[in-house]
C-alpha cells in the first residue's frame, strides 16, 4: 500500500484555518491557545518587550509565522518596522484589513521557499515545530543574515531525542517524543550567544514551551 503523499505546506496550513483545527476565536482566523492563553502569552510578551525596549535605536522585526497577529499586535509599538509574514493568503488579507499602522507591513510568503524580508531580529514562535527537517534547514540558512533570533518551541518536558523528522502541517514532534533543538544534528545552527528567556509548562501537561534568544552576528 502506498503511503499518502503529504500536502504542500501552504495547503496544509490553509486547511488548519478552514477547518478550525486549532480551535475557534472571535475572528475568522484563530492561531490556537498558544497565541491566546494568557498563561503562555503574557510572560512571552513581557520578555520580548523587554528585549526590544533595551535597544535605544529601535529594531526592525520580522515575525515569521505571525498567525492571527494577537501577539504581534502587542509588540508592534516597540519596533522601528514590523514585517508580519504568514503562508496563508486569506489570513494575510484579513490581517491587512484589520491591522493598519505606519510601521506595520504584512507579507504572504512561504518562509522555507521564498526570500525573507530584511531586518534586525527574527521572531519564530512555535512555527518551526510544524515544519519538516528540510524546511527547517531552509529557514535556518536564511536567518543567518539577521542579528538576533527569538525562537519559541514546544518540547517534551523530560529527556527526548531531538529533531525527529515530520511531515509539515498541523502536528508537531511531541507525538514522537521529540522537539526541535536547532543547535543539534542535523541543523548545528551557529550563534554567538544563547540565552533562555522563558520556559513555561504547557497548561495541557504536554511538555514545556521554551523561548530562546540567539545573537547570530
Amino acid at each position: 500500500m502506498k503511503s499518502k503523499k503529504p500536502w504542500p505546506t501552504k495547503e496544509a496550513m490553509e486547511q488548519v484555518y478552514a477547518m478550525n483545527l486549532w480551535g475557534k476565536g472571535e475572528s475568522a482566523f484563530y492561531s490556537g491557545n498558544g497565541s491566546h492563553n494568557e498563561v503562555l502569552v503574557q510572560p512571552y510578551i513581557e520578555v520580548v518587550r523587554n528585549f526590544l525596549k533595551a535597544h535605544h535605536n529601535k529594531l526592525s522585526v520580522c515575525d515569521l509565522g505571525c498567525g492571527d497577529f494577537n501577539i504581534g499586535m502587542q509588540l508592534l509599538e516597540y519596533a522601528k518596522h514590523y514585517i508580519a509574514v504568514d503562508i496563508v493568503p486569506a489570513l494575510i488579507n484579513y490581517n491587512k484589513t484589520h491591522f493598519k499602522f505606519d510601521q506595520l507591513e504584512f507579507r504572504c510568503l512561504n518562509i522555507a521557499a521564498d526570500e525573507l524580508p530584511k531586518g534586525d531580529v527574527v521572531i519564530l514562535r512555535q512555527v518551526l515545530q510544524h515544519l519538516s527537517n528540510p524546511e527547517v534547514q531552509s529557514v535556518l540558512n536564511k536567518i543567518k543574515a539577521f542579528k538576533y533570533l527569538i525562537l519559541t518551541e514546544h518540547q517534551p518536558a523530560s529527556d527526548f531525542i531531538p529533531n525527529k523528522d515530520i511531515i509539515s502541517g498541523q502536528g508537531i514532534r511531541l507525538k514522537k517524543n521529540s522537539g526541535l533543538e536547532i543547535t543539534k544534528l542535523p541543523f548545528n545552527f551557529k550563534f554567538k550567544t544563547r540565552e533562555e528567556l522563558l520556559s513555561i509548562p504547557d497548561p495541557d501537561g504536554k511538555g514545556v514551551i521554551k523561548t530562546i534568544l540567539y545573537r547570530i552576528q
